[in-house]
């Protein structure tokens, strides 16, 4: 077998799309620019004849607190009296309500709207420096860099303030050395409800008591963390919420009158405690405002903002505590908070309306005319508007106080309209789109999918000898690469990465493109014979066939946020269209019955069929009931979809909330039970398999991973879902065993996945040999029977599973002379191999189900109801292909060679999308499982990689099991090969003995060809997918549902083929390893093999 050139095309074709994605990214996703520049003290001066410093000037408060309670939601905060039966998260925050009620000269109730992406990073970063964050700023929430734009706190340091902090250690890395004292706790363990809040209440009090301080911020993540735990509705999200009251009123009792007390949220939750989206659950937040010394001038009023946005804090706060604004902010100033025009004396501390609003004006406009000379990106039309409004209120407002007359109401309204369009400008046109990479990206991304379908439909001329080579456009890319970034030295001064490998990519592919269609009226294969019909030249009815047209349909669907939004019931459906499609085609064709009596056939003046009606109905039967069996499983699996916001009226799974979330005892036990029997019996299944094929006999690594690792592991995982199932006041005497236990089964499963992986990859064969004198030696009179049964195999399986002779050569290799006679044993074959015949597919079906049994660690104990399903339907599609495969052998309508047809490749794509959603997966940041990322590891991270790797293993684990599992659709349709059906590719002299995989070793040339059509097929659905969401996103780069539905789905879509694509190549490169292996098995048995 040419492993080699089958890795090389498939490491080629990977890396043409791989940068195709990175050029689109990195043209689509670009984070703003950001303007490095700081605001001083002399820039925001009043209009005057002399220059004051307005830093000098005594602002109206000294001293600021600033409560953040990560998560507080404006639900949480809310109080209603006539709620009898409130909620867990309901009337356990009295004290805003009651204290704004009473005191409404000293308080405030607002809600607080954030920009999404609602993760902290970029909240905290919004509320500092009053700026917009943009959609590829979700990704740095877990890599946390300094903040470089002028911010609050940069601010307080430049005049002098002493800032505190402690809380979150978030901050730490967004603004280091910035703090005059930082307690920083770590942020990242969801599961740790305490320790952060507890570590701010042992210095929260001494320090407000304290003098050593103007600036005091404490971060609290225990409410966040129990809504990622336990979800909003959950008896401790009651007690955080009754503990973060009193710590409100402790600190508000500690007050001075020249202290203002700022108590918010950053962001909201869903229902299912997540946030990272832009649903008005996860946006809006509560802020409460407070302070002893009267803060509001006037009473509540209509008047008054319904909403607070984020960014508005900034430069309200700026104001009150007598700094000035931050440079690159768009908020705008809390009015309700400043008095009218003519009531104050024109002091910094008693700012009125008018002159806040001026002064932030003039600061929004200084940032408006900055970036713009930089960016460029704003539209001209709207940039005009905007100067020539501010030039007009500019002229008013300087016109009205040099001549001292009272402005006109209007003015602060025309004030408070030019702010909101400079904010809503910035908003539509802030991430700046690069048209040329994006369109560089969309065409490298066209060729790679023509050269993966080409590379599909002629891999048999590929891999020939004197076939076309990677030799060639390998040279050409590593030329176009040089050469470009040599340019770009030469006239830049610098390289840019992307170029020399866009050069690269598209120089490859378009000379590959050229070699091969010249190639298709040349290429003879190495013995002279004609080019197989398999390998035709691929044209536009290539495509047009009824499996491709589903796939490319759904491809088109892509650019309807409607579809994306339903996408999990969609694609369910399409797997019911397609394998209802199988049997229909086939009766179609008349291959699904037997054929009826023909006299002429029983005479012998016509052949025969190629399968006997027994056979036939045998098939059918097969294949309907699988069909039952997968359609049954697709509709099950319905029953485990997350629900989108979009999706109002839906109700998610309650298999995927952690048994720790649910309350009632009886049903946590039925979950637990319930999650139990499917672990064991997915485990039982996949050694059942392995058994009735006679893969359990031998003594090797894989034998033993099958023996002994895969129980074992599935004993730690039940054992683990019983200790986190177990709430820490269940049992205080065992609380330190239950830690240990919840540390020690997850990485003690770890190890052994690890293990098990690595004992099938070390020694993946699984077959166990007798060789006649060996059976002969039992010390029996009498001659042994024709067949053996060895330990842990029935009679049955060796009957039909066996391979009595594996090649002549072989048994002339180990005939002792005994043979030479006429006895009943000379009948006997020389050697018994057992699990020969499928020494391909049982180390990869191993593989996977271990692999898969080591992800549903990472998921709630609830889906491994959902993973059996998945295994079901996995072998219910493997069975249907092999049915379908053996029938079509029927009159003689069977392609030859070992060709996988598009029907079952494509159902095999589907599924791994479809068992995305059925394991509660959604295309969207919210839904993302990061509770994953602490399974083994409760005490958190040092590091980002390791919990990012086990997020994704999380999130893409029908992506891995899918893509590594592949080659199986090659190995079936021979592991379930009928006696006789294909008599005329049997090996060896006795054709009717059903020698299975064995064929592949007969056959490496055609065993080649069809691995890489395999592969290539499944990587162009895939890849055509990628391309379809790029697409969308392109085209719908300006609609209303880009950042909520297209750009997630284009990041995830990605993510899912790098995945994909890697593990199929570790699932390619598992089969390749085996057949090293077999081949040096064949080796040591016959010493003067030449295989």
């Amino acid at each position: 077998m040419k492993g080699l050139p089958v890795l090389s095309l498939l490491l080629c074709v990977c890396a043409m799309y791989f940068v195709g994605i990175y050029l689109f990214v990195g043209g689509f996703l670009l984070v703003r620019l950001e303007v490095n520049r700081t605001s001083t003290c002399g820039d925001v001066l009043q209009p005057g004849e002399e220059p004051v410093d307005f830093c000098r000037i005594q602002p109206r408060f000294r001293r600021a607190v600033l409560l953040i309670i990560d998560a507080l939601k404006i639900d949480f905060a809310r109080f209603d009296p006539g709620n009898t039966a409130p909620r867990p998260y309901e009337n356990k925050m009295p004290v805003l309500q009651e204290t704004a009620s009473s005191r409404p000269s000293h308080s405030r109730l607002f809600p607080f709207r954030a920009d999404p992406p609602t993760t902290t990073m970029q909240r905290i970063k919004g509320f500092t420096t009053g700026s917009l964050p943009t959609f590829v700023d979700v990704g740095n929430n877990f890599a946390s860099s300094a903040i470089l734009e002028d911010n609050l706190i940069h601010q307080f340091g430049q005049v002098g303030k002493r800032v505190v902090f402690m809380g979150d250690d978030t901050w730490e890395s967004l603004f280091p050395k910035k703090f005059y004292r930082s307690l920083p706790f770590p942020s990242f363990n969801v599961k740790d409800l305490h320790t952060v809040d507890n570590g701010i209440l042992q210095h929260l009090y001494t320090t407000m008591v304290g003098g050593d301080w103007d600036v005091l911020v404490a971060h609290f993540l225990g409410v966040d963390h129990c809504g990622h735990r336990f979800g909003p509705d959950h008896p401790a999200m009651a007690d955080k919420l009754t503990q973060m009251d009193g710590v409100i009123r402790s600190v508000i009792d500690r007050l001075q009158n020249d202290t203002l007390l700022v108590v918010m949220g950053d962001h909201g939750m869903t229902d299912t405690g997540d946030h990272g989206g832009e649903s008005q659950k996860e946006t809006d937040a509560a802020i409460f405002l407070y302070s002893p010394a009267p803060l509001f001038p006037r009473p509540p009023s209509q008047s008054e903002p319904d909403v607070v946005p984020q960014t508005d804090l900034v430069p309200t706060l700026a104001l009150l505590l007598g700094v000035p604004i931050p440079y690159s902010s768009v908020g705008q100033v809390l009015l309700p908070l400043f008095p009218p025009h003519g009531q104050t004396e024109g002091a910094v501390g008693g700012l009125s309306q008018l002159e806040a609003l001026w002064i932030n004006a003039k600061q929004v406009n200084r940032f408006l005319e900055t970036y713009s000379g930089m960016a460029k990106d704003i539209p001209p039309e709207s940039l005009s508007q905007l100067k020539d409004e501010f030039a007009r209120l500019s002229s008013e407002y300087l016109t009205t106080v040099r001549e001292g007359w009272s402005p006109s109401p209007e003015l602060a309204t025309s004030l408070q309209a030019y702010l909101t369009a400079v904010r809503d400008t910035c908003r539509a046109t802030w991430a700046r789109f690069n048209p040329l990479k994006m369109a560089a990206g969309l065409a490298i991304l066209v060729f790679a999918c023509s050269m993966c379908f080409i590379l599909s439909e002629l891999s048999p001329v590929l891999l020939m000898e004197k076939g076309l080579g990677l030799k060639a456009p390998v040279v050409m890319a590593l030329t176009a690469g040089v050469c470009v970034a040599a340019g770009q030295l030469v006239t830049q001064g610098y390289i840019e990465v992307a170029w020399c490998l866009a050069a690269a990519a598209l120089s490859a592919e378009l000379l590959f493109l050229w070699i091969a269609c010249g190639s298709k009226t040349t290429a003879v294969a190495k013995n002279g014979s004609k080019i197989p019909k398999c390998a035709s030249w691929p044209t536009a009815r290539h495509l047009l066939i009824p499996p491709l047209v589903v796939p490319l349909l759904r491809c088109a669907s892509l650019l309807s946020d409607s579809y994306v939004i339903a996408e999990g019931r969609v694609v369910t459906f399409l797997m019911f269209s397609l394998a209802l499609y199988i049997p229909i085609h086939l009766n179609w064709d008349g291959l699904l019955l037997p054929p009826s009596h023909d006299p002429l056939k029983s005479a012998g003046l016509l052949p025969s069929p190629a399968l006997s009606p027994s056979t036939v109905r045998k098939e059918s039967s097969t294949l309907l009931a699988c069909l039952g069996l997968l359609v049954g499983s697709l509709y099950l699996s319905l029953s485990f979809h997350g629900c989108r916001e979009e999706q109002g009226s839906c109700q998610p799974s309650p298999f995927l909330a952690p048994l720790s979330r649910l309350q009632d005892s009886q049903l946590k036990n039925l979950h637990y039970i319930l999650s139990v029997f499917s672990l064991g019996l997915w485990t039982y299944l996949l050694r059942r398999c392995l058994r009735h094929y006679g893969n359990l006999n031998s003594s090797g690594g894989t034998v033993f991973t099958a023996r002994w690792i895969l129980p074992l592991l599935s004993v730690c995982l039940g054992l683990h879902w019983a200790v986190s199932a177990t709430s820490e006041d269940s049992f205080r005497n065992l609380a330190e065993l239950i830690s240990l236990a919840q540390l020690a089964l997850p990485r003690v499963a770890f190890c052994l996945l690890g293990l098990g992986l690595f004992l099938i990859w070390f020694d993946p064969l699984t077959v166990f040999v007798k060789t006649r004198n060996a059976a002969s030696a039992r010390g029996s009179s009498l001659p042994p029977p024709r067949y053996r049964a060895s330990t842990g195999i029935s009679p049955q399986a060796e009957l039909h599973h066996l391979i009595p002779q594996i090649y002549q050569r072989m048994r002339r290799s180990l005939d002792d002379g005994e043979l030479s006679g006429g006895s009943e044993l000379d009948s006997r074959p020389a050697v018994e191999a057992y699990g020969l015949g499928t020494v391909y597919s049982a180390p990869l079906l191993l593989f996977c189900g271990l692999l898969g049994t080591g992800m549903l660690l990472l998921h709630p104990e609830g889906m491994a109801l959902s993973f059996l399903l998945l295994l079901l339907e996995t072998g219910a599609l493997l069975h249907i292909h092999a049915s379908s495969t053996t029938l079509s052998g029927l009159h003689g309508t069977y392609s030859g060679g070992f060709n996988v047809p598009w029907t079952p490749i494509v159902m095999w794509s589907l599924a791994a999308t479809q068992t995305f959603h059925a394991t509660g997966h959604l295309p969207t940041f919210p839904s993302i499982q990061w509770g994953a990322a602490f399974v083994g590891f409760p005490d958190g991270h040092t590091g980002t990689m390791l919990p990012a790797s086990l997020v994704t293993l999380n999130t893409f684990a029908s992506h891995i099991l899918f893509a590594v599992g592949c080659p199986l659709l090659l190995f079936w349709p021979l592991v379930c090969e009928a006696r006789g059906s294909r008599g005329g590719r049997a090996c060896g002299e006795e054709g009717e003995d059903a020698v299975m995989e064995m064929r592949l070793r007969e056959n490496p040339q055609q065993f080649s060809s069809a691995l890489l059509q395999l592969s290539t097929r499944y990587l162009f659905i895939h890849g055509a997918q990628v391309f379809a969401s790029v697409c969308a996103a392109a085209i719908l780069r300006r609609h209303l549902m880009v950042w909520k539905v297209f750009a997630p789905k284009l990041m995830f879509e990605a993510s899912g083929f790098l995945v994909s694509s890697v593990s199929l190549l570790i699932g390619v490169t598992l089969v390749l390893r085996v057949d090293v292996a077999v081949g040096r098995w064949f080796k040591r048995i016959i010493p003067d093999a030449s295989r």
